[in-house]
Order: structure tokens, then C-alpha cells, then sequence
């Protein structure tokens, strides 16, 4: 179903996951627009509401009012000045969500042509582990894995063995 070809190795990685601790019963509030993931999801039959493209550094009301099971966040953490406040106002009792790992031989992502686009924090895996703790989040479950390219370089043949992604599973305490 799945090659292992970016996104679609991650996509992979992503959903078993999500199957290993949400069941498809359970409605699920994702961060972000709708995606190829949502589709995804869907397929899965995951009942999935996406946020709406709002600026949630500042308007956190649409997880705030929603009655959704479970909040997946993937890959958008990173994008936000301030994922505390947002883990703060999910209300939700379950929590999936994934980042990219900071690189210690790759500067932070930054698109040149898109203003939103751009990480404003890339995490270590501790970091994050401390945000979610900080922020009233019990971690149950984690996973890492790496991202290979077939370029020819160093930063290539480091990707093959350090790991890029990060997922959760946490639970509100």
C-alpha cells in the first residue's frame, strides 16, 4: 500500500501507530488543514475534522470547542511560536502527535517562498517530552525512525541511520 518513499514511509510509520492506540471509533480533531493524511485517515476509517487554516498562536477556539476523542497533530508543532498554549487548550483526554527531530548537521527548515511555512522549533526528542509533560501530558508510547534519501553526500548517509521522526502517544493527567 505504502512505498518507502518520503511521505510515504512516514505516512506508514504514521498510521500504524495511530492504529496501535486510537480505535476508529473515536473521533479525532487533526491540527492542520486537510491533507493526504486526512484522506488517509478516512481510508483507515478514522472520522477525522480538520482545523481550518486559523493561525492557532492565537486562536486556539476551534480546539477549544471541539468534542472530538482524540487530537492528532503531525508534523505542526514546529510551525508554531507557542505549542504550548495549543497543548494547553486541547480538551480531549488522548494526544498522537509527531515532529521532525532538529538535525545536528541540518539547519532548520525555512521555504523561501511561503512566510508560513518555516519551523520555528525543531525539537530533540527530550524537548519535546518536556513540553508535553509542562503542558499536562502523561507520554504512553514513542517512536522513532529515520528518513533515507538516495542522494549521494554526507547529510544523505547520515539520514540512513539518525532518526528524523518522532511520534507520541500521550494521555492527559
Amino acid at each position: 500500500m505504502y512505498e518507502k518513499t518520503f511521505p510515504n514511509k512516514r505516512f506508514k510509520h504514521t498510521i500504524e501507530f495511530l492504529e496501535k492506540h486510537v480505535s476508529n471509533t473515536e473521533s479525532i480533531l487533526d491540527l492542520g488543514v486537510v491533507n493526504p493524511f486526512t484522506k488517509i485517515m478516512k481510508e483507515h476509517g478514522y472520522s477525522v475534522e480538520n482545523t481550518t487554516g486559523e493561525d492557532l498562536d492565537t486562536d486556539t477556539s476551534k480546539i477549544e470547542n471541539s468534542e472530538a476523542k482524540v487530537v492528532t497533530a503531525f508534523e505542526i508543532f514546529e510551525h508554531l511560536l507557542s505549542p504550548f498554549t495549543v497543548l494547553k487548550s486541547i480538551k480531549s483526554n488522548k494526544l498522537v502527535a509527531s515532529i521532525p527531530l532538529k538535525l545536528w548537521f541540518s539547519s532548520a527548515y525555512r521555504s523561501k517562498t511561503d512566510m508560513l511555512d518555516r519551523h520555528y522549533h525543531e525539537f530533540e526528542d527530550w524537548q519535546f517530552d518536556w513540553l508535553l509533560e509542562k503542558a499536562g501530558w502523561k507520554i504512553i508510547d514513542r517512536e522513532k525512525w529515520t528518513n533515507p534519501t538516495k542522494k549521494i553526500g554526507i547529510r544523505p548517509i547520515l539520514r540512513w541511520f539518525t532518526p528524523r521522526y518522532y511520534i507520541v502517544y500521550a494521555e492527559r493527567v
